[in-house]
């Protein structure tokens, strides 16, 4: 299988502090990999020079092993088929399941001129089901901001799907769920993988179990640790480090 996206030798400073110190990370094409490490390991600046809301002092960050990332804007990134979801639920609150979706097929353009945009059948069939992919499929004429937390963060996930992302970057998504919510969220990532190239970013052990697959573990801007999550628990590294005893 070949890697979809690469971080080769990245080097992010700010102030003299190395954020990123000659970070090597490679993820395969429909992988679903998690990334873990404490506080100020570099995880947030990675998917920040992946995005192009950082620019790395040096190497380069390749998506198709061919296409340097540095070298392209923010919105250039997303179109080209990288979604990234913040920690934070970004949904329209005052808008209903199905207008957020309606936005998002539309590119987030201006607001009011999108929801006036008559939606083609195939554009309706495709909300239709991203509702019943996150799960929100019975709450499609309920105003966002009445939402669980869980329930805005499904929300927002589809809205990133309706963009057709080959990457998805989600930075502690199950943060602040219940544990009913952690496992759906767990299912639908779980129900995204090969469809998708889906990057965690999480500090849940259990969560990041269920996913299983790779985890890597970083620490002081670089990867200390890579493998199945038993492997990596068991590393002495990552247990000084991280995992504490």
């Amino acid at each position: 299988m070949s890697a979809i996206l690469v971080l080769d030798d990245i080097t992010v400073s700010f102030d003299g502090f190395k954020a990123l110190n000659r970070l090597y990370l490679a993820i395969d094409e429909g992988e679903l990999r998690s990334i873990i490490g404490p506080n100020g390991a570099g995880k947030t600046t990675m998917m920040d020079v992946v995005t192009g809301k950082t620019r790395p002092d040096s190497g380069r960050p390749l998506f198709r092993q061919e296409i340097d990332l540095s070298r392209m804007r923010e919105a250039e990134i997303a179109q080209i088929g990288i979604g990234r979801k913040f920690q934070k639920p970004t949904v329209f609150e005052k808008l209903t399941v199905h207008e957020n979706f309606e936005l998002s097929m539309a590119g987030r353009r201006d607001v009011w001129h999108s929801l006036c945009a008559k939606l083609s059948g195939a554009q309706k069939d495709r909300i239709d089901e991203l509702t019943e992919i996150v799960g929100l499929s019975g709450e499609s004429r309920r105003v966002a901001g009445v939402l669980s937390h869980g329930q805005k963060q499904w929300l927002e996930i589809g809205m990133l799907l309706a963009q057709e992302p080959h990457v998805l970057l989600l930075d502690e998504p199950v943060a602040g769920m219940t544990d009913a919510e952690t496992e759906k969220t767990a299912e639908l990532f779980l129900s995204l993988r090969g469809k998708h190239t889906l990057v965690v970013v999480e500090h849940d052990m259990d969560f990041i179990a269920r996913l299983g697959g790779i985890v890597t573990v970083m620490a002081e801007g670089r990867v200390l640790a890579e493998g199945k999550l038993e492997e990596v628990k068991a590393d002495e590294r990552v247990i000084e480090v991280y995992l504490g005893r």
